[in-house]
């Protein structure tokens, strides 16, 4: 046996990963996993954005107990997008990668309802949110 056959290597610091590993799972086989489930989201999104606060605007002067079966009957055709969504996200994300694409996508949809249906001004606020959720995207999906 040569010398030092038997060594073995040991590295002198964590490697730093790259960025292909970093987002190897917007890499993988079930990229159209992906699209499917954020397009899935969106759109429960939207539901559930108009289910939450639309009625703000449009019921404000009915009885709060109207509002909430308005709420409630949009709110049902949020879950029948959002429950299939996250049952097929579940087949390629962890929990809380889900989770947290979820309120990347809240936020997503609630800024533009927010300014142009319930006419409010934009804030520099939602560029912080925004910044703090791609810092929980940054450790939720790093490898």
């Amino acid at each position: 046996m040569p010398f030092g056959a038997n060594l073995q290597r040991v590295p002198l610091a964590k490697p730093v990963p790259d960025l292909k590993s970093f987002w190897s799972p917007l890499e993988s086989p079930d990229v159209s996993v992906l699209l499917r489930v954020i397009v899935l989201l969106i759109l429960s999104n939207v539901f559930m954005t108009f289910a939450w606060y639309a009625h703000l605007k449009n019921l404000n002067h009915k009885p709060w107990l109207i509002a909430v079966f308005v709420s409630w009957g949009i709110a049902f055709f949020e879950y029948l997008i959002q429950v299939p969504a996250n049952r097929l996200g579940y087949t390629t994300l962890t929990l809380g990668q889900l989770k947290i694409l979820q309120e990347v996508i809240t936020l997503s949809v609630f800024i533009p309802f927010a300014v142009f249906y319930m006419k409010q001004p934009i804030k520099l606020d939602y560029l912080w949110a925004a910044f703090c959720l791609a810092g929980a995207v940054f450790f939720v999906f790093r490898r």
